[in-house]
C-alpha cells in the first residue's frame, strides 16, 4: 500500500511539473519575439488526482503490454492518457461547471482534449513508463 501512495504521489507531482515547465514554454513560443522571460507555467489543483493515476495505472497495464515494442507502447500511452484526459475533462465539467483546460485551439473534442497533443502524450507515455520502471527497482517498502 506504501508503494502505491508512493507512487501516486511521484506522478502527481512529476505530472504537474511537466505540465508547469510545458505552458511557459509554450507560452514564450506563442508570443515570440514579444515574450518576456518570465517563463511562468500554470497547472490545477485537480491535475493532482488526475497526474497520480498515472502512478497507478501505468504499473497495472505496463506487465500486459511489455512485449510490445517501445513504439506501439508510446502509441497505447498516447491514446489512454487522451481518453483519460477527455473523461476527466468531463467530469470536471459535469460537477464544477467548467473543464480547467478548455482548449480552444488546434484539434480539439469538447474543449476536452486536443489530438494534435498525441505525440506529446505519447512521448509523456513513454517517459512516465521510464520513470516507472526505475522506481519500481529501486523503491523500497
Amino acid at each position: 500500500m506504501k508503494k502505491h501512495i508512493f507512487l501516486f504521489v511521484a506522478f502527481a507531482c512529476i505530472g504537474i511539473t511537466t505540465e508547469i515547465f510545458f505552458t511557459a514554454i509554450c507560452d514564450v513560443i506563442a508570443q515570440w519575439p514579444n515574450a518576456g522571460w518570465a517563463l511562468k507555467g500554470a497547472s490545477y489543483i485537480w491535475m493532482f488526482p488526475i497526474y497520480g493515476i498515472a502512478g497507478i495505472a501505468f504499473p497495472a497495464i505496463l506487465p500486459y503490454i511489455q512485449k510490445i515494442p517501445f513504439v506501439g507502447r508510446m502509441l497505447i500511452y498516447g491514446v489512454g492518457i487522451l481518453i483519460v484526459e477527455f473523461i476527466a475533462g468531463g467530469l470536471l465539467d459535469f460537477f464544477t461547471g467548467k473543464c480547467p483546460w478548455e482548449y480552444t485551439t488546434g484539434w480539439h473534442i469538447m474543449g476536452y482534449i486536443r489530438l494534435d497533443y498525441f505525440p506529446l502524450w505519447a512521448l509523456f507515455g513513454g517517459m512516465v513508463e521510464k520513470i516507472i520502471v526505475f522506481l519500481q527497482n529501486h523503491y523500497k517498502d
